[in-house]
């Protein structure tokens, strides 16, 4: 159950990406957004994951800020393999992974708020 409120969380905090962010447009309705947010987790769960170990060094140079550049890059190679989702540039998809990290932080904090246990 709770691997299923994290998607929906990560599709509406796209949503709101693309609503904020202008450059980054999906393309359909909230099938499209959780086709989007499904490919994005599966991609940084598997690709981001090695990446973030990789880079290790640098993301603790920079106390942690680099996160966002490698969120931004697995965001951008999400667009590249899904014909339902255009981001313009880099600089659109940093702010966009900024977006997303915040919206869902906090959808995952009135979750665990919400849950007793």
């Amino acid at each position: 159950m709770r691997l299923i409120l994290r998607w929906i969380a990560l599709a509406i905090a796209i949503w709101a990406a693309t609503a904020v962010v202008p450059g980054i447009t999906v393309h359909g309705g909230a099938r499209t957004y959780l086709w989007v947010a499904l490919l994005f987790g599966l991609i940084n769960a598997v690709l981001g994951s090695i990446v973030k170990v990789l880079t290790f060094p640098v993301t603790l140079i920079t106390f942690g800020l680099f996160i966002w550049v490698i969120n931004a890059a697995m965001l951008e190679l999400t667009a590249r393999w899904s014909s339902k989702l255009d981001i313009k540039d880099f600089w659109t998809a940093l702010f966009a992974s900024l977006i997303i990290s915040i919206v869902s932080s906090l959808l995952r904090g009135v979750y665990k708020k919400a849950t007793p246990f």
